[in-house]
């Protein structure tokens, strides 16, 4: 995707640790993506700025249960909250 772009990256590191991924990003020793849904806090927590967006790139969130059905009131406002204001 990025060739098809005229993009060429140049990696300069990888990280298990997103915090860890945002504070090189910060102090300017790169550029990382994020979801445009918590733009805004980070904007403000690590003073860095948007230098693009893509619809290229996706990322998915799994929550795991052994139940079927959910039951446990904090886990059904998680549910319904990312599928009502997340994911629409």
């Amino acid at each position: 995707m990025s060739e098809s772009l005229g993009i060429t990256p140049v990696s300069v590191g990888e990280f298990d640790d997103g915090a860890l991924l945002k504070a090189f990003g910060q102090r300017g020793d790169g550029i990382f993506m994020a979801p445009t849904v918590i733009e805004d806090e980070i904007r403000r927590q690590y003073k860095v700025s948007v230098v693009g967006r893509t619809e290229e790139v996706r990322s998915r969130f799994f929550a795991i249960s052994i139940e079927k059905i959910l039951t446990h009131p904090a886990v059904v406002a998680i549910s319904t909250a990312a599928r009502h204001q997340l994911f629409v």
